[in-house]
């Protein structure tokens, strides 16, 4: 039984929310906040932190705080786009391995095997380097390599709710597979999914900042925050403020995004039941 009340008397859960919120809203407004962010002022390099650059400016002249929250715009809108991508793969080939079973399911399962069987970074730099690097490229390569953990999870829901009193008498009333699936199935289904789509999202960023902080993601001149830590580390005894600021982003978001699905995972499912395994 799903319980709001629940969510919102978890500290660590609300505690997630606000600094997500704060981030978001910042995010939004980088126009406003920091409407510098994308310039260049050579005579002011590397400068530590100072009212006029609360982060300072990286080699270039470049006000950090701008470029961190225009990065930030990068960063989740990948992750958010990717993750959706993920699960609606995941979704619909669960369903389907769940429901038909045999050939179909053990097809789809194998499928899900080979893509467990690579480690989740190799094999993202695998997709990335078969195609430009480009924020179209991410969207298609972090949702592919995403989608087994959702199938399996959505396979094991299918396969006890199709086995339910309720499925089978609507079967039995004459009800199709299309009505069984999308008006008895699905709904059971949609409390996980939520819960994976959150949990996730934070392993989708992070591998997005993974590989642009390799060069496979977003390219110069568009701010990212894993091409900003991979341009700081030349600086890190210098101007270790070029590495530090966007991290600190990163790592807050992530943490946020963790802290607010352990919250939406205990409000649909206080007991604990919902686990399920994620590349990214």
């Amino acid at each position: 039984m799903v319980s709001v009340g629940r969510f919102f008397s978890n500290g660590s859960a609300v505690g997630g929310l606000i600094i997500f919120t704060i981030i978001l809203v910042l995010t939004l407004l980088a126009d406003i906040v920091a409407p510098e962010g994308n310039g260049n002022a050579l005579e002011e390099s590397l400068s530590p932190p100072s009212l006029r650059h609360p982060f300072g400016t990286d080699e270039l002249g470049r006000d950090i705080f701008g470029r961190v929250l225009h990065g930030a715009r990068i960063s989740l809108s990948i992750g958010f786009v990717a993750r959706t991508i993920s699960v609606v793969l995941g979704l619909i080939l669960g369903v389907l391995a769940g429901y038909a079973g045999g050939r179909v399911d053990s097809v789809i399962m194998r499928l899900a095997d080979v893509t467990f069987a690579f480690p989740t970074l190799l094999l993202l730099i695998a997709v990335t380097s078969v195609v430009h690097a480009g924020v179209v490229p991410l969207f298609i390569a972090l949702g592919v390599v995403g989608w087994a953990g959702m199938a399996r999870v959505v396979r094991g829901i299918v396969m006890s709710v199709k086995r339910r009193e309720f499925v089978q008498a609507a079967k039995t009333a004459g009800a199709g597979h299309f009505v069984l699936i999308v008006r008895h199935i699905l709904p059971e289904v949609m409390s996980p999914l939520i819960v994976v789509y959150t949990l996730g999202l934070g392993m989708t960023i992070m591998a997005e900042s993974s590989l642009s902080f390799l060069g496979l993601g977003i390219q110069p001149p568009t701010p990212s925050w894993g091409k900003m830590i991979s341009s700081g580390i030349a600086f890190m005894r210098t101007a270790p403020w070029l590495t530090f600021f966007p991290g600190l982003f990163l790592t807050l978001t992530i943490c946020s995004l963790n802290m607010i699905g352990d919250g939406i995972r205990d409000m649909f499912d206080p007991r604990g039941k919902v686990r399920f395994r994620s590349r990214i």
